[in-house]
C-alpha cells in the first residue's frame, strides 16, 4: 500500500505538467485570437502563402532567439505604427510569444486596427521548440530560448533556457 502511496504521489508532477501549458493558456487567455498549432504554422510556411510573423516578446527575449523571419513587435512597447510598413490588412498574420498569452493581448490589437487574418500560435515559441523546431539568433540556428522566467520556464521542455 505505501509503494503504490509513493509512486501515485511521484507522479503527480508529470500529470500536472503533461497538461500545463494547456491549462495555463486556458487560464489566462479569452481565446479571442483564433489559435494556430504548431503543425499548422509548419504546414502554411511549406506553402505559398504569405505570412507575417509578429514576435512579442521583450526585447530581450526576441534577441536571445525567434522564429525564423519573426519581425519583432514587442509587448509593453508595442506600437503598430512601428510595424506597419512590414504588414498590411490582408496578411496572414501570426503573433507568438512565450506560450500564447501575451500574443493574444498584441492580436486583438491588430484585429481592432482592421487586421482580418491574426493567429495566435497555440503555445507559442516554447511549443514550437518542444516540437523539435529551430530558432534563430540573427541569422544563426541556436538551442536558446528565454525562459522568461522561473515560473515559465516550466512549460519549455526542450532547447537550452535563457533567462
Amino acid at each position: 500500500m505505501k509503494l503504490k502511496l509513493i509512486l501515485f504521489i511521484l507522479s503527480l508532477p508529470c500529470l500536472a505538467f503533461s497538461q500545463s501549458i494547456d491549462k495555463a493558456i486556458e487560464k489566462h487567455n479569452s481565446n479571442t485570437v483564433e489559435y494556430i498549432s504548431v503543425e499548422e504554422l509548419v504546414q502554411l510556411k511549406n506553402s505559398d502563402h504569405n505570412i507575417k510573423l509578429l514576435d512579442t516578446r521583450q526585447p530581450t527575449e526576441y534577441g536571445i532567439s525567434h522564429l525564423q523571419n519573426a519581425i519583432f513587435a514587442g509587448y509593453e512597447d508595442f506600437n503598430l505604427k512601428s510595424i506597419q510598413d512590414k504588414i498590411n490588412t490582408q496578411d496572414t498574420i501570426i503573433v507568438y510569444c512565450s506560450i500564447g498569452v501575451r500574443s493574444e493581448d498584441i492580436g486583438e490589437q491588430l484585429q481592432k486596427a482592421g487586421y482580418k487574418n491574426v493567429f495566435n500560435l497555440y503555445g507559442g515559441i516554447f511549443d514550437w521548440v518542444n516540437k523539435g523546431h529551430q530558432v534563430y539568433h540573427q541569422q544563426e540556428i541556436t538551442k536558446k530560448v528565454h525562459a522568461y522566467d522561473r515560473f515559465w520556464s516550466k512549460y519549455l521542455k526542450a532547447g537550452k533556457k535563457v533567462y
